[in-house]
């Protein structure tokens, strides 16, 4: 028997085809290969909100070709991703090769091994079609939204803009932190800090002052010593005091390791650690997946499936886990109890937590078959799984009150006694402060008289909230129940190209325009922008999934809140016009001398004169990059094509043609000098063929 088997990516159905052997035909479908219409609205309204699915424009020879090989088959196996996503494109390949949909043909595979494949192949299904219409209510949902708000606000503000059921919440948390720290004002308060020691020992200690004589709280974060006068009124008071230990309190607490990754958290450390973008993160954690060619293993999947917000793992994944920590560090290593991390309410529980695939491969195992990026997470997603398994960090506290003169210094510090899953990794904070680790405390006992080394009163100022970063917006989101993890990379790329916020070092920074939009939709459309509302919704859309809820009337219900309110707003902003400041260069106006702002128009960015309608002189708007022209030495500078796609080209022109799709870099040619480019695959290479060729390419051990 011939069997067809359809999944979504080559690399997949390479190594699916691996492990199925003769008998199978395993194809891509690259994605969706049906989906909505861009060019209008697809979803007829007022016929229960029917989606009008075309095949996608360059498809269509694919979908004749995969008919044939279907009709050919005797069983088609649909095998895309395991997840709504995944069911929705399997119930659209499905309705296109005409196949009945109670069918057991939907198989998936959490993990890309044998086992996993295999497993998967055993247990088939029929689609699940709540699923199926739980994506398809967010998808028509995002269409009816993103379709009629985007002209509004495109029409109110500037042309080509856009807004949405999730981006528009994620920009707004942006615009109302940007808002906290402008109404921000600091305010100044003093520490009294002591170095002490206990003789015979040299090494010092430090200790903050935390009362008075008349018991009033003095702790820093209660801002008390307010200034310079009050700090240096109690360090008068402080000169000649004798120093002891007024009582000891020891201790013991247990730090348990974190779960392991699900695509926010992943995110979010992957950020933290190895500053990586999340569509870096994810591309890397992709390829993981769906399997890299391994020296003495073949091609095979390393992590399970990387979009999951569960934290279930399989037990027979504990059990190679829990293999290797006692080989590895021994039985005290692991806990006496298996710990179980408890997954939110609103999960989806389809799949697996992010782990190795076999947790017996270490990421040393396999550094020389891997790419940078692959190791690197595939290192971060071992050590969290194989650490979350393993005995908490058993740690002895000591606190120490020391009185001097009646006031009351406070030391506190910890000894670590068992290292438990430390020993492997330890999760990092988004505060600095969070990741460095307290000083141990010398030994003392009541009554101990300690010796001073240093007193100083220190200023401090209260703190700004801090600006969004890519993980830290990730996890707001995910906290307030807005979107879903899959959906957060095309979130934050949407408003940097949107140009809704900039990027200053990690930081989001929202725009004049992002400042703008925001503020339209908080004042004619609130519930678009409302973090309440929205969680609301991605609760209710969830319910879709377990088949509690319609479909159909969920998005009649919101749709119907949306509509009216934009109706509204475009009978109350006809003629209404927001100007925003623009953007003043320093490029001069060859035609009356004025400097040159920058304006965007139907094909993008462009210098005008501000001169309009007396000078109406324009400019093409170029960027200047750091190569040089390889031709005639002249500079080198991006352009854009008219649907928005650069290219690179001499500033010389048309007096040098030079003309290239791939990307100047920094570096130069060791050869002859001449900037070198970068191509597809990362590989620098130097122009200059005729007399050089010079060629780099990556590498993938590092």
């Amino acid at each position: 028997m011939s069997k067809l088997v359809i999944v979504e990516s080559p690399a997949k159905a390479k190594n699916i085809k691996g492990y199925l052997g003769r008998g199978y035909d395993v194809v891509a479908s690259m994605g969706h290969v049906r989906d909505l219409p861009a060019a209008r609205l697809s979803v007829e309204v007022e016929n229960n909100f029917k989606p009008k699915y075309a095949i996608i424009k360059g498809k269509e020879n694919f979908v004749n070709d995969l008919k044939k090989k279907a009709d050919a088959a005797d069983y088609v196996y649909l095998a895309t991703d395991p997840d709504r996503e995944g069911e929705a494109i399997s119930w659209h390949l499905a309705s296109i090769l005409g196949l009945d949909l109670k069918d057991a043909n939907r198989v998936t595979f959490n993990e890309i091994t044998k086992t996993g494949v295999k497993k998967g192949m055993d247990s088939p299904r029929a689609i699940d079609i709540d699923l199926v219409n739980a994506q398809q209510a967010r998808r028509i949902l995002d269409r009816l939204i993103g379709y009629k708000l985007s002209p509004f606000v495109s029409q109110k503000i500037r042309r080509g803009l856009s807004a949405g059921r999730v981006q528009s919440v994620a920009l707004r948390l942006i615009v109302d932190r940007e808002n906290e720290i402008r109404a921000f004002n600091p305010e100044e308060y003093w520490s009294i800090d002591a170095k002490l020691t206990n003789p015979p020992e040299r090494k010092s200690f430090s200790a903050v002052l935390v009362s008075d004589p008349e018991g009033n709280n003095l702790k820093p974060d209660k801002k008390n010593v307010k200034n310079k006068e009050d700090s240096d009124y109690i360090l008068s008071k402080l000169e000649g005091a004798e120093y002891v230990v007024k009582s000891v309190k020891k201790g013991t607490r247990k730090k348990s390791p974190t779960p392991p990754f699900i695509t926010s958290t992943l995110q979010q450390e992957a950020s933290r650690r190895l500053s990586f973008q999340a569509r870096r993160t994810m591309r890397a954690a992709q390829e993981l997946y769906e399997g890299v060619d391994v020296e003495g293993m073949g091609t095979v999947g390393l992590i399970t499936y990387m979009r999951t917000d569960s934290l279930r793992i399989s037990e027979e994944a504990r059990a190679a886990g829990n293999k290797y920590i006692l080989d590895t560090y021994g039985e005290k290593y692991l806990p006496s109890k298996p710990r179980y991390f408890r997954t939110k309410g609103n999960a989806q529980d389809g799949h697996e937590a992010i782990r190795p695939s076999m947790p017996g491969v270490t990421p040393e195992m396999v550094k020389g078959s891997l790419t940078s990026d692959q190791y690197k997470l595939y290192k971060l997603i071992w050590e969290r799984f194989i650490a979350s398994l393993m005995e908490a960090c058993h740690q002895e506290t000591l606190k120490v009150e020391i009185d001097a003169n009646g006031y009351i210094f406070n030391a506190t510090g910890y000894s670590v006694k068992f290292e438990g899953f430390t020993a492997l990794y330890e999760e990092k904070s988004d505060d600095p402060t969070n990741n460095s680790a307290q000083a141990p405390l010398p030994p003392m006992k009541e009554g101990d008289v300690l010796k001073l080394k240093s007193i100083a009163g220190n200023q401090h100022f209260t703190q700004p909230p801090a600006r969004y970063t890519e993980a830290s917006l990730t996890k707001a989101l995910e906290e307030n129940g807005v979107g879903r993890p899959s959906t957060y990379v095309t979130i934050t790329s949407t408003i940097l190209s949107k140009e809704y916020v900039k990027l200053q070092g990690k930081q989001f920074v929202p725009t004049e325009l992002g400042e703008a939009v925001t503020n339209l939709l908080k004042d004619k459309l609130p519930n678009i922008v409302n973090v309440k509302y929205t969680s609301k919704m991605e609760d209710d859309l969830d319910k879709i999934d377990s088949g509690d809820k319609d479909y159909i009337d969920m998005i009649r219900l919101y749709y119907e809140e949306f509509e009216a309110p934009l109706e509204n707003a475009k009978k109350e902003m006809q003629g209404v016009k927001i100007k925003l400041k623009e953007e003043e260069t320093d490029e001069i106006c060859d035609k009356c001398g004025r400097n040159m702002v920058v304006k965007v128009g139907r094909f993008g960015k462009f210098l005008a004169c501000p001169g309009y309608p007396e000078c109406k002189n324009t400019k093409p708007l170029v960027f200047k990059t750091t190569a040089k022209c390889p031709e005639c030495g002249g500079d080198v500078i991006e352009k854009k094509t008219r649907k928005g796609t650069s290219f690179y080209g001499c500033s010389n022109y048309p007096d040098c043609n030079f003309m290239t799709w791939d990307v100047p870099s920094d570096e130069v040619c060791p050869e002859c000098g001449k900037s070198l480019f970068k191509k597809k695959g990362n590989v620098l290479y130097c122009p200059d063929t005729e007399g050089c060729g010079y060629t780099v390419k990556p590498s993938k051990k590092k």
